[in-house]
């Protein structure tokens, strides 16, 4: 029987590394582990909450605008470093909305002794994040596009970064058929096994008007 595991965690310490860097008593350990939940949490709502005040653009850009692809946190004594990972950074390079986001998180952590750092970080090949690619599909699904199409549009936008292979399986009622199934579409190699191969993968949730969608994607970016 296939025992299924996370990529990610299969491969920490090897090829990927953790998101989170900091020290803490085993007792203190739980507390400084929903913080970082909350801190991420008030992030992405953030985002969410500006681009639907902004939302009328181009369907290309705004189907993979501001995805974050992920959130470093680093503690200090006295300072919480937070590193934004973000595919477009145009919204969070607007003039104020570093500081706000500051307020709004100072507001979820209730760190007195400790001050926020918040610096962003744009990634430089875009369509080699799994992240990116299922907000793109998302974005496509909810305006009505044949998942197949989705897919394999997505795919094309990989060919733009220079990765070795890539996975696209969605899970649900697709096309708004009563019997739930699974489709996939895979282009290139994908050694899941190897611990060596460095493999980006998420899993994101699509709430369309059929129900919920599962999209999972796996991206082989290179072999260490």
């Amino acid at each position: 029987m296939g025992q299924k595991i996370n990529p990610l965690g299969f491969r920490l310490g090897t090829t990927q590394n953790h998101h989170s860097f900091w020290f803490a008593q085993p007792k203190n350990y739980s507390e400084g582990l929903q913080e970082d939940k909350k801190i991420r949490n008030c992030i992405k709502n953030y985002i969410q909450k500006n681009r639907k005040k902004g939302s009328n653009r181009k369907i290309e850009s705004d189907s993979s605008s501001e995805v974050i692809t992920h959130i470093e946190i680093q503690k200090e004594i006295d300072t919480i470093h937070v590193i934004i990972h973000i595919g477009f950074p145009n919204l969070l390079k607007k003039k104020g909305a570093i500081e706000e986001l500051e307020k709004d998180l100072q507001k979820e952590v209730n760190s007195v002794n400790q001050r926020l750092n918040i610096a962003i970080e744009k990634v430089k090949e875009p369509y080699r994040q799994p992240n990116i690619l299922a907000e793109y599909i998302a974005f496509q699904l909810k305006n009505r596009v044949s998942f197949r199409k989705a897919m394999k549009k997505a795919i094309e936008l990989t060919k733009k970064a220079d990765i070795k292979g890539v996975k696209i399986k969605i899970a649900g009622r697709l096309a708004g058929k009563e019997i739930a199934r699974a489709e996939c579409i895979k282009k290139g190699r994908l050694p899941l096994q190897t611990i060596r191969a460095k493999i980006d993968y998420c899993c994101y949730p699509i709430r369309t008007i059929y129900g919920v969608l599962g999209v999972k994607i796996w991206i082989f970016v290179e072999e260490e």
